[in-house]
């Protein structure tokens, strides 16, 4: 089996090297969710800390929630800031994802105490409009910084969903994250579409499938 790839912080050094001193990296998490919010996690590093992030630091989405779990509270720690921004259902389907995403940024980047010299985001389109931004297409698996961005983006709405499970409980969000599993999609069909769900997103999902 091919080995996932790890980030080795080489690109962050090149741009430390450029001049920059700090330097962001910035991620989305459950873009593809049925229900609840789009999350933006960003965070900072200088060239010290850079060198002190935690082992096993990758793309979320490679990781175990365990793994996710235990990687959270050192990088937490041990990085110059972080902050996450969310965008609502209600503003994933009335203004659409791409402006979702755009909110989503704005938020996460206002949240923090400090203005980067450098933001690396992931993918091949700059959602943050600002001036300092280089997009780098699979970012979450070639910039470190980006990937920290990641875990701390998805272990936070992941616990978000898990507290939203005992206002929803048929739905399942504690396991599915809101995300169309079998025992969600289910529970869509039998009781409906609540407050926290992507209409626009469930509703089509439901009746290219004929449920709907």
């Amino acid at each position: 089996m091919t080995k996932c790839p790890c980030p080795d912080g080489s690109y962050e050094r090149a741009l430390f090297d450029a001049g920059n001193e700090t330097i962001a990296g910035i991620d989305e998490v459950g873009r593809g969710a049925w229900a609840g919010p789009l999350a933006v996690g960003v965070v900072v590093l200088t060239k010290a800390l850079l060198a002190s992030m935690p082992a096993g630091v990758r793309d979320s989405k490679q990781l175990t929630a365990l793994a996710r779990m235990r990687l959270y509270s050192p990088l937490a720690q041990n990085v110059t800031a972080y902050a996450i921004g969310f965008a609502s259902s209600d503003e994933c389907d009335t203004l659409g994802m791409t402006a979702a995403q755009e909110i989503a940024a704005r938020r996460a980047l206002d949240g923090l105490r400090i203005s980067p010299d450098a933001i690396i985001v992931d993918g091949p389109r700059d959602f943050t409009k600002r001036r300092e931004a280089i997009t780098l297409v699979r970012g979450d698996q070639r910039s470190l910084v980006v990937a920290a961005a990641s875990i701390l983006a998805k272990v936070t709405r992941d616990r978000l969903m898990v507290a939203l499970a005992a206002t929803y409980p048929p739905y399942g969000f504690e396991r599915n994250k809101g995300y169309a599993s079998v025992e969600h999609r289910q529970a869509v069909m039998d009781f409906g579409l609540t407050s926290i769900h992507r209409k626009s997103w469930s509703v089509a999902a439901l009746a290219s499938r004929g449920d709907a």
